[in-house]
């Protein structure tokens, strides 16, 4: 009980611990304005400077409602993720974190500071519906249809191109919830595999001979 109680706690632990982090920034940011961030610039793509924005860049929010968006998905998407463990949360992030700034470094609008944490929303999302194909349970769909239903329509209008929106953050991050769904489940792949090939020469096996007649 004591275990289970403490396992808990540190799941809450690692999703208010992010959230928090990046509310701590906005209001650094807040207490002290000016044109810089507390935590840098964000991602500037194709430049030198806008490389060392990618692991800062989700912290970095332009205002109030730019925060409330991405903290209210972060939070719920976060929990279904932590239902698994704190381990895959962190590896949603670190990897939605890592593909959403990179495709944005390169492929982002050149004359924009991109910052928030929307690419790592959008990987908590990518995360949950692809987990389904490798994970392959039933718990697993049904959490997969519950997000799909809750968001899938709000992420894809988001993908759309937008003036003010870094539409390359969350086609990317989406990209890095089904990197990390996939780098999370290899074993499970696998096995289904084996388990298929297995089936499929003891049918071989079982087959009876043919009959060639002359």
């Amino acid at each position: 009980m004591h275990e289970l109680r403490d396992n808990i706690r540190l799941r809450i632990a690692a999703l208010l611990g992010f959230v928090g982090l990046m509310w701590f920034v906005w209001l650094l940011d807040l207490l002290t304005p000016g044109m810089r961030s507390a935590a840098g610039i964000g991602i500037i793509p194709r430049t030198w400077i806008g490389l060392e924005g990618i692991p800062v860049a989700p912290l970095i929010h332009g205002d109030l409602d730019h925060l409330l968006s991405n903290t209210i998905p972060l939070l719920v998407l976060g929990a279904l993720i932590l239902l698994r463990g704190v381990s895959g949360f962190l590896l949603v992030v670190l990897v939605s974190v890592l593909v959403a700034g990179a495709g944005t470094w390169l492929f982002g609008s050149g004359d924009a500071q991109h910052i928030g944490a929307s690419g790592v929303v959008f990987g908590f999302f990518g995360y949950l519906v692809f987990r389904t194909a490798f994970d392959r349970r039933v718990s697993t769909a049904i959490i997969t249809l519950i997000v799909a239903g809750l968001y899938g329509t709000a992420m894809a209008f988001s993908l759309v191109p937008e003036e003010t929106i870094s539409w390359s953050g969350h086609f990317f991050g989406f990209i890095g919830g089904f990197a990390a769904a996939r780098l999370r489940y290899p074993a499970r792949s696998r096995a289904v595999s084996i388990h298929t090939g297995e089936l499929l020469r003891k049918l071989e096996i079982a087959r009876p001979p043919k009959d060639e007649g002359h």
